[in-house]
């Protein structure tokens, strides 16, 4: 009865210690925010700031949530989707906002959404939508936050910046999120192409990220096969000219995530719980 006991004991602890090992440290809840423009930024200058000419100068929301565009300034902006050097892009436009006036616009999809004001071109602020739960990196909500743990791939660009990604597992039928990092980078542009068996199931041109790290979706793959991702650099910079080694490929081939805590957890419960079958059933014998 002992022996039961303990094994049970052991079964048990397992079990509890998987989901917490497993919980996420912090969920934020990005279901609004809200956006404004810098005070005095319809002259140039606000884009040297740390804050930016937008506050916050990256905002992330929820898919679903809402974005609340509102003008404090004293000067009239617009928050126009897109970058000043390839024009509106469409998905977003409050056109000329007046002083006092705001604009609301709901995401429905995962992604990074660059916008500017037309007026105002050094203007440029960065809106990250997210799934809604998401975790985040720190309490401003701010900054997307990498996954915990050891990357999936690492390489190196030839100015010796270290290139990190955190793949899901590759599940068919289902999309893989890559997270992405340049360690120790900041305003990093970038092409990421993404394939399975020949077939490609992300390109992704001209991303930005604004701290050096990010996010990318890939489409519903069509098997549990590896991946192979490029990524191609674009450079340092948001206005041209950009520096670093531009257009240098970093390659990762057959990716697969390591075996996870999850996995594990479910391994060690499997385990200790063959051997409490066993102890009852007597084929070991009790001490």
């Amino acid at each position: 009865m002992k022996t039961i006991a303990i094994c049970s004991f052991f079964v048990l602890f397992a079990m509890v210690a998987g989901l917490v090992a497993t919980t996420p440290a912090a969920y934020a809840d990005h279901s609004e925010v809200t956006i404004v423009p810098a005070s005095g930024s319809g002259a140039p200058g606000c884009e040297e700031t740390a804050d930016g000419c937008y506050i916050p100068s990256t905002a992330t929301v929820d898919v679903g949530g809402v974005v609340i565009m509102s003008n404090t300034d004293t000067a009239a902006h617009t928050f126009t989707s897109g970058t000043p050097d390839d024009g509106p892009d469409g998905v977003f436009d409050t056109s000329l906002l007046m002083a006092g006036s705001s604009f609301e616009w709901t995401p429905t999809t995962v992604g990074e959404q660059p916008y500017f004001c037309m007026v105002h071109p050094w203007m440029q602020g960065l809106i990250i939508v997210q799934e809604a739960g998401a975790e985040e990196a720190d309490d401003h909500g701010d900054e997307m936050m990498m996954p915990s743990g050891d990357a999936t791939a690492t390489g190196m660009l030839s100015d010796g910046t270290m290139v990190s990604i955190w793949a899901s597992t590759p599940t068919a039928g289902e999309v893989m999120e890559i997270s992405i990092a340049f360690d120790g980078a900041e305003h990093v542009n970038h092409d990421i192409s993404v394939t399975q068996n020949g077939n490609e199931v992300l390109n992704d041109e001209g991303a930005h990220h604004h701290d050096g790290t990010g996010m990318h979706t890939t489409a519903p793959l069509s098997s549990s096969d590896p991946v192979d991702i490029t990524v191609t650099f674009q450079g340092y910079g948001i206005d041209d000219p950009k520096t670093g080694p531009i257009g240098e490929e970093v390659v990762f081939t057959n990716v697969v995530p390591e075996f996870g805590t999850i996995a594990m957890m479910i391994l060690a419960v499997a385990i200790i719980s063959i051997v409490a079958v066993t102890a009852k059933s007597r084929v070991i014998p009790r001490f």
